[in-house]
């Protein structure tokens, strides 16, 4: 049962996953005003009182990364200072995941310095979602809980394909994830060998696993570009599969990635509303959305009434 000491607010990254959540939750959306000065400063004001309220900040760090990081830091430290009892930053998609160790001299870790901004800030709890390797969670102090996007996937891929499957991992870096797939849809396993060139540029080289005479899915936490996908895709299907499909569970599709996707091999890209779509994204026909909003709600809850949220990680089809 929810008590009256709950508080949700969001900023302007992904209000309408915000609004969903609370619909599930059925209880409003807190007021809070989330503005720039004209000198593009963030203004935050709180509209309602959180005193010794469990408050919980919804916010992506989606493009612009940047400025919504900026947001969610700011009303982090605004219900910090309005005397909140606790503090979940909502984060189902956490940016600069992908810098998350040194790939060379003299570069940054921006994975744990954000963990470290957020913690400065005021939060007590994060909750997130895919983070782009489990590891994160210990560039934290602060309790952090990482739910998973295949309660929404594998359900989704169990309905839609029927022929023989083959679940395939864009790099070695996601073989683990795929496997998991596989292993619950009752598929085979492959891999793309790839070499990056450059930050955001990849060419994949060529695959291992078998995919001849069968419906394959990519599966990716992230398409950004979209760029190692496409090339995935046209090297799995030179190699006879039926049709290319992908699921990823953030859709950052910056750049052409968009273009790309409707140019490409692709029959399908399957993702999560953890970011909002583009306009341009919502009209290609090859993309479709799942919703997370219920198992976000579901956490929020639980992690309210301090129950456990295992059951979240169970998967029904």
């Amino acid at each position: 049962m929810l008590t009256n000491d709950l508080r949700i607010f969001t900023g302007n990254a992904n209000p309408e996953l915000a609004q969903k959540i609370c619909a599930h939750l059925k209880v409003p959306l807190g007021h809070a005003l989330v503005t720039t000065f004209s000198d593009s400063e963030i203004r935050v004001e709180i509209g309602e009182n959180v005193r010794g309220r469990d408050v919980f900040l919804i916010q992506p760090t989606c493009p612009p990364a940047n400025h919504n990081l900026m947001e969610l830091l700011i009303m982090i430290d605004a219900v910090k200072r309005a005397s909140a009892r606790r503090i979940t930053a909502v984060i189902p998609y956490y940016g600069y995941a992908r810098q998350d160790r040194k790939v060379a001299p003299r570069v940054p870790i921006t994975a744990k310095l954000v963990a470290d901004l957020l913690t400065t800030a005021g939060a007590d709890r994060i909750l997130t979602m895919d983070l782009h390797v489990g590891q994160i969670q210990g560039f934290f102090d602060i309790p952090v809980d990482n739910l998973y996007g295949s309660p929404v996937m594998i359900p989704y891929i169990h309905e839609h394909f029927r022929n023989e499957l083959a679940i395939v991992s864009p790099d070695a870096g996601g073989v683990a994830r795929a496997r998991a797939y596989a292993k619950r849809l009752g598929a085979t396993l492959g891999l793309i060998d790839k070499r990056r060139e450059a930050p955001g540029k990849a060419k994949a080289m060529h695959l291992i696993g078998d995919v001849l005479g069968k419906e394959v899915v990519i599966m990716d936490d992230i398409v950004d570009t979209a760029g190692t996908l496409t090339q995935a895709a046209q090297v799995i299907k030179s190699h006879g599969a039926l049709n290319v499909n992908a699921c990823c569970t953030h859709a950052v599709l910056s750049g052409s990635a968009v273009e790309r996707i409707q140019a490409s091999d692709l029959t399908r890209l399957v993702v999560t509303d953890t970011i909002p779509l583009s306009e341009e994204a919502k009209k290609c026909p090859k993309i479709v959305q799942l919703s997370v909003s219920h198992l976000l709600a579901r956490a929020i809850l639980n992690i309210h009434q301090e129950d456990s949220i295992s059951s979240l990680f169970e998967i029904h089809f």
